[in-house]
């Protein structure tokens, strides 16, 4: 009988415990989901039944008017912004009460995670102004050409798909991988040129759909405090290793012979050259350094592939969009005797409309996330949060709203005119981010997907086909937002 009544103490103890904040926004006159003990309102996303983005637009769905939503990551409270100001005084009015993103790194298993996505305000605020000039309309202009030499490598290698159909997300991803090896590590990537490249290899670990990375990112993002402890069950030598030891030894390597490329990894030698002078308490080592490379390669490779990728899922469906920006690229092409060029790729304003009408309805990331560095009191509302609580902004629900989009299913380039911007809020629009702790290579990302769109276009006409997943059936297990079935076209040489 004791043991049975102790049993039920300690059953009672941990009910309490496991809902000690369930209450946290209904204290605050917040509405949302019921939460469900140690699961919250997330069990869809950690089951994998529903994507992140897709559970977000779902929440935001059935709170349409209302302009805040509390939601629980198992027992963490989550503030879901829907209202365009509120987001606007998150991201830039009072972005210093915002500066964190809050989401957890764990260096010890996972070195490469500390880099400008995911680091807290301390390290940002010091790396984000030196990694800035890596990214300026010069720096750009200076790496064009190795931009130009992988778009070409791209234009023969979709030769041999005359009339064939093609996973062109895997082809993009080839393609990016090649533009980053360059561009970022200075080295040929060949994912092109040879089918088991390891720079393609490497990308593919990252965010291979395995039962092992399923556990290990529902562990590191709903339960961090339990991933530090088996964290190591799950590291990936292999990756940490390439990334940390390729960026160290090209260093090393172009120092000693005195090589100048004017790319990313030039740059961030010459920073790891200049940092003692700015008397930081912060040290730059190999790992961090490798890190900055390393998310650079994965938005590189996998946002903007994706991008890509959608895009000409996109135009395979709509035929007067292709043939219009088809046209464009021709006429731009035959101004410049059939060479790509930087201020070409700036003048195609439809190409503009094209890109941005694709990230509007196909953001790589679905969501923005912040946490309060300091308590915080939501302007025009009695709303007050402490400091450490979880905000998210579901770009990707908004972006799919018919009150700023209307018919938001329909692929239309227009909504990106100078006279349909002004319509609507610049907050309806978050592909990019917004504020200080925005993406920080977008330009980057947008030269490299326009130059890849305009390649595989140039040449060809694309299509659908029997394999096309018209309905693009989002993966529900991805931390991005990815197709279950690929995108899947026929190639037509022109």
């Amino acid at each position: 009988m004791e043991l049975i009544i102790g049993l039920v103490v300690i059953l009672i103890l941990l009910y309490y415990y496991f809902t000690s904040t369930y209450n946290f926004w209904r204290d605050r006159g917040i509405v949302g989901p019921k939460p469900i003990v140690l699961l919250g309102t997330i069990k869809d996303v950690i089951f994998g039944k529903l994507s992140i983005g897709s559970y977000l637009k779902k929440v935001y769905d059935e709170y349409s008017n209302e302009p805040m939503v509390g939601i629980f990551t198992r027992w963490e409270p989550v503030l879901v912004l829907n209202d365009m100001e509120l987001i606007k005084d998150v991201l830039i009015k009072d972005f210093k009460c915002f500066m964190d993103r809050g989401l957890k790194i764990h260096e010890k298993h996972e070195p490469l995670t500390a880099h400008l996505f995911f680091i807290e305000a301390k390290r940002w605020r010091v790396l984000r102004p030196k990694m800035t000039p890596v990214f300026t309309s010069g720096k750009l202009k200076d790496m064009f050409y190795l931009l130009t030499e992988c778009a070409n490598q791209l234009d023969k290698y979709l030769d041999q798909f005359d009339d064939k159909q093609v996973d062109i997300r895997e082809i993009s991803a080839r393609f990016a991988t090649d533009v980053i090896g360059v561009c970022a590590f200075g080295l040929q990537a060949n994912a092109l040129a040879e089918e088991d490249s390891l720079f393609r290899r490497m990308g593919k670990r990252i965010f291979e759909n395995n039962p092992k990375n399923f556990v290990k990112f529902r562990l590191r993002n709903f339960a961090p405090k339990l991933y530090d402890v088996v964290g190591s069950w799950f590291t990936d030598y292999e990756l940490n290793d390439f990334f940390i030891g390729i960026t160290r030894d090209t260093i090393e390597y172009r120092k000693k012979n005195g090589i100048m490329r004017h790319d990313f990894i030039d740059l961030l030698a010459g920073l790891k050259e200049d940092w003692s002078k700015n008397n930081t308490d912060i040290e730059l080592t190999d790992s961090l350094i490798a890190a900055q490379l390393f998310v650079f390669f994965i938005a590189g490779f996998e946002t903007s592939s994706s991008t890509m990728s959608n895009c000409i899922f996109e135009l395979a469906q709509n035929h007067d969009v292709q043939n219009k920006l088809r046209d464009e690229i021709k006429e731009e092409m035959e101004n410049n005797k059939g060479v790509i060029t930087y201020d070409g790729i700036k003048n195609m304003k439809y190409l503009d409309k094209v890109f941005n009408e694709t990230l509007r309805k196909y953001p790589p990331v679905t969501s923005i996330m912040r946490k309060s560095t300091s308590k915080y009191t939501f302007p025009g509302t009695k709303v007050t949060i402490p400091e450490g609580t979880a905000v998210w902004i579901p770009s990707f629900a908004i972006q799919r709203d018919p009150k700023y989009y209307p018919d938001p299913d329909v692929f239309d380039p227009e909504r990106f005119s100078e006279e349909e911007i002004k319509k609507r809020p610049a907050m309806a629009f978050l592909s990019f981010g917004d504020g200080p702790r925005n993406c920080i290579g977008a330009r980057f990302g947008q030269m490299q997907t326009k130059v890849g769109i305009v390649k595989i276009l140039q040449n060809h006409k694309v299509d659908v086909c029997e394999q096309t997943d018209k309905n693009y059936t989002i993966n529900s297990r991805s931390f991005l937002l990815a197709p279950v079935n690929g995108v899947v076209v026929k190639i037509i040489k022109q």
